[in-house]
């Protein structure tokens, strides 16, 4: 855990005394005619806290407690009722028959800043203000013909990121070529401007990316505040000063972009997001009647934070999971040569016909979800289900990576095997099989999931297409180390640092 044993112990000496009279007077429990779901005994004061290991490995924690207690269960930290979500059956439940109910966000307090969540559609509550937020990124950035269109800035962002491989000392630390990659395109999508083009002050973006970075960071550390209301003020660790801190910086930068921006207008012939954000008109009584630049700031670091880290850490694991499985890899990459040959690269058309490849993207994504909890959701009313009451205000966090995992319906589910994936009628990303959600289901499914599925392909069929990959210092495949490191998103641990060999056809 992030915090230590005394912290909890001052704490359990400040909160006992109200605890204790609360139960005196009958407060602070449900009535016993509104049954929770199963779980754990709770501790006095800090609830299942040390039981469920808050930090790096909450999401094995919470699976073994779902293995004792079932697929459905109540954990307490410290005052937040959680109820968490392992099977397939109980997630297609909730997502089927209480999907708008339970649409509602719980808010930490590292995202309560003081700009709000007004652009947020991450944050924002379920509501009208949340639903146009999403239609206007759905059809703006996510619609399949904006993809279309879009497709040369993707293979531009790629072929870059291949160059500066080739440019690269002989071993190559693979995560700052993932991450900056993604971060060009989301750059290019936005503002149409190639972030890392020599002619722009890259420092200014990368100084950018580092405060955006920490606020991913930040928003991961689990919070004192979170669980002890009366502590939100207090703030002990610093973990909303610090946010706030960082996310103001980042959005100083993005600000003096975009009022450069309004000022001049953009250079490209095409709309690129940002001026679908300025020139956007509504209502002004569902809808604003324009966006504020604290608004238009939200949605630009929300892109940025939300894309970058997800698709970084997807593409590390499958670059690990290729190594340390190199019958999949040498399988993968002959399928590669052989359809698109050596004389080419390759190109987004060339997906549907390269269904291993897919398989190894779905394989990873089945084994290491970028969101295990994907983002927790909030029962904004109480409601039933199978039997049990999940009440008002309660966090509600569906545990992927679990479901996953799930001896009951994966064969050898522990094993590397995308072969899973290539027999009739399999799985796609659109939420409708709960057997296999990493993009989530249902009103609050990740939207950018239209993209995901075509550059994750791209991108690391592209790395296998162009380079031979050797594990350094004569590490062996199998003794490679997988250890998951989860903060928001899944990290690897220990970062994968590869050699690359450009790919010479044999004559």
């Amino acid at each position: 855990m992030e915090y230590g044993w005394l912290v909890l112990g001052i704490l359990t000496l400040l909160v006992l005394v109200i605890l204790l009279k609360r139960k005196k007077d009958g407060e602070g429990e449900f009535p016993l005619s509104l049954p929770l779901p199963p779980g754990p005994r709770r501790w006095p004061v800090v609830g299942n806290m040390f039981q469920v290991g808050l930090g790096r490995s909450a999401h094995e924690s919470f699976t073994k407690l779902a293995h004792k207690h079932g697929p459905i269960m109540s954990i307490w930290l410290g005052c937040m009722c959680t109820v968490v979500i392992s099977s397939s059956k109980v997630a297609g439940e909730m997502f089927k028959n209480h999907d708008t109910v339970l649409a509602g966000r719980k808010i930490y307090e590292a995202m309560k800043a003081e700009h709000g969540r007004e652009g947020s559609l991450i944050t924002c509550q379920y509501n009208s203000h949340w639903r146009m937020l999403r239609r206007l990124c759905t059809t703006h950035l996510f619609l399949a013909t904006r993809l279309d269109a879009t497709r040369p800035l993707r293979s531009y962002c790629i072929h870059r990121m291949l160059h500066l491989i080739h440019l690269s000392p002989p071993l190559v630390h693979l995560r700052p070529f993932f991450f900056f990659m993604t971060f060009n395109l989301i750059g290019n999508l936005i503002f149409s401007m190639d972030l890392l083009d020599s002619e722009i002050d890259r420092d200014t973006w990368f100084t950018f990316y580092s405060h955006a970075s920490k606020v991913m960071e930040y928003a991961g550390k689990p919070n004192l505040a979170d669980f002890f209301p009366f502590l939100k003020c207090l703030d002990p660790q610093g973990i909303r000063r610090n946010t706030q801190f960082h996310a103001n910086q980042a959005f100083h930068i993005a600000g003096c972009f975009i009022k450069q921006r309004m000022q001049n207008g953009s250079n490209s012939n095409s709309k690129d997001y940002l001026d679908v954000l300025l020139n956007f008109r509504g209502d002004g009584v569902t809808e604003p009647s324009t966006f504020s630049s604290t608004t238009i700031n939200v949605i630009v670091l929300e892109m940025f934070n939300a894309g970058t880290d997800t698709t970084t850490n997807t593409m590390e694991w499958a670059m690990a999971e290729l190594l340390h499985n190199p019958k999949a890899l040498k399988k993968v990459q002959m399928e590669l040569r052989s359809k698109i040959g050596a004389d080419r690269n390759m190109e987004e058309k060339d997906i549907e016909n390269l269904p291993y490849l897919q398989a190894v993207i779905k394989e990873t994504l089945r084994l290491h979800p970028p969101l295990p909890f994907l983002v927790p959701h909030m029962a904004m009313d109480s409601c039933n289900i199978l039997g049990y009451n999940i009440p008002k205000d309660s966090q509600i966090l569906v545990n992927v990576w679990a479901i996953g995992r799930d001896c009951k319906v994966w064969d050898a589910p522990l094993l590397f095997r995308p072969e899973r994936f290539l027999e009739p009628n399999t799985m796609d990303y659109k939420g409708r099989h709960f057997e296999f959600i990493p993009f989530g289901s249902g009103r609050r499914m990740c939207p950018a999931m239209p993209l995901a599925s075509r550059l994750l392909p791209l991108a690391l069929g592209s790395l296998l297409h162009s380079f031979d990959w050797l594990l350094p210092d004569g590490l062996k495949p199998e003794d490679m180390d997988m250890t998951e490191d989860m903060g928001i998103t899944l990290r690897k641990a220990v970062p994968l640092k590869l050699i690359p060999v450009p790919y010479t056809p044999p004559k």
